[in-house]
């Protein structure tokens, strides 16, 4: 029986071809804004967070500024303290004996050019001051030459590790730029290595970044105040709140912190950074998924008017199936399974759309294609529950007319 109302449903989908077009499309568009949407949302998610996690879940970082995100009312207003100098970054790094690695870096410039012979960058460069820890504790791997040397750190040496989009715009055709002289502000640099694609996040890309020895950059690219970054990598994750205790309590002693006052400067964790990062993406998902429920919602509702007008333009198909004795219950099953037929088109359509229109979305934030099973389940369902609702009004319609007035009916 099921099998048959199928092809009957399949059979009135292609003589009414336009309406059930208009009707796919319809549902299509809803299901393709529920997958496409949630699809975005967590290709965002996919592409920042491996950005995010980048400096591993035992890792965490000491600066003088707190974050600018927020999530909801327990959120706190970004604070900014005392710029971290030279000599307490110097202290913290000799003093903090927990089993760790600490990394000392600052930005030099966020507006460099690079050149090399008749190729150069945009004036958009960001060139960092770093020590010999810092490539590791943040996530880089260098593809090749090789990373500083402690000879490097201690006397400033004009070389550079640059990132690998900077090295194809200065070294086109497959140059090898190791051991190549570059210019960095007015200065010549020799590029010592390259680093491997790390890809963009949060509108910034890892690979145009250039790096220098820390005490080069202090002494090149001094500003008037310069602050510096603290990063530390414990050996292992469950280590991390031991580290972030004692570090918090050394470094309060070198700034000079009183007892009882708050700490003046900030401990940032990858960990916590990542979690509340995917909170936000959870309130995104609540909200886009509520949008697009009402789209799918307006959908429905076509899709029953749609119904309607196929209830009344079959007046005459239905008389003469009760005048050769189909039952009610019959002609209630057929309209229903027809109206789920077309859903089920339109959940097609609109998945394959929300698939595409996902991963473009994640495309420019970095992230993998993927397929989403969850939500391609989600949208099948939902198509069939709104098949059912947007049926059940007109097949009980069509199931309750006359046999008699039907066939009258013009």
């Amino acid at each position: 029986m099921i099998q048959e109302n199928i092809k009957e449903a399949i059979k009135s989908v292609r003589g009414q071809l336009l309406r059930t077009i208009l009707t796919v499309l319809i549902i299509g568009i809803g299901i393709a804004a529920l997958v496409g949407i949630l699809t975005s949302v967590d290709a965002i998610s996919n592409g920042i967070s491996s950005n995010l996690s980048s400096m591993g879940a035992n890792s965490f970082s000491i600066q003088n500024r707190g974050t600018k995100i927020q999530v909801g009312k327990r959120g706190k207003k970004a604070k900014y303290y005392p710029r971290v100098t030279y000599d307490q970054a110097i202290a913290f790094k000799e003093r903090f004996t927990f089993p760790s690695k600490v990394s000392i870096s600052t930005r030099a410039t966020a507006l460099a050019t690079l050149k090399f012979e008749s190729e150069k960058t945009n004036p958009n460069i960001f060139v960092f001051g770093i020590d010999e820890n810092y490539l590791d504790n943040s996530g880089y791997e260098v593809e090749k030459g090789r990373n500083f040397s402690d000879h490097d750190i201690r006397f400033g040496t004009h070389t550079a590790i640059i990132g690998k989009e900077i090295a194809e715009t200065l070294f086109p055709n497959n140059q090898n730029p190791i051991d190549k002289l570059i210019t960095i502000g007015a200065g010549k640099y020799k590029v010592i290595g390259v680093l491997k694609e790390k890809g963009s996040g949060m509108g910034n890309s890892a690979d145009k970044n250039a790096f220098i020895p820390l005490t080069n950059a202090r002494q090149y690219f001094s500003s008037a105040n310069p602050t510096f970054l603290l990063t530390v990598k414990t050996t292992s994750p469950d280590k991390l709140d031991a580290a972030v205790g004692e570090a918090t309590g050394l470094f309060r002693v070198i700034r000079g912190d009183k007892i009882g006052s708050d700490d003046s400067f900030e401990m940032r964790r990858s960990d916590s950074f990542i979690n509340l990062f995917a909170e936000l993406m959870g309130y995104v998902q609540i909200f886009a998924f509520i949008i697009s429920i009402i789209t799918l919602a307006v959908s429905s509702i076509g899709l029953m008017n749609s119904m309607l007008v196929s209830v009344n333009e079959r007046t005459r198909e239905i008389g003469v199936r009760k005048a050769i004795g189909a039952k009610s219950k019959s002609i209630k099953l057929q309209f229903l399974i027809e109206s789920i037929v077309i859903c089920q088109l339109g959940a097609i359509v609109g998945i394959a759309l929300g698939i595409i229109i996902g991963n473009a979305v994640g495309y420019f934030v970095g992230s993998e294609f993927i397929i989403p099973w969850l939500w391609m389940l989600i949208g099948v369902l939902i198509s069939f529950a709104i098949g059912v609702a947007s049926g059940v009004y007109p097949a009980i319609k069509a199931s309750k007319l006359d046999p008699i007035e039907a066939l009258r009916y013009e």
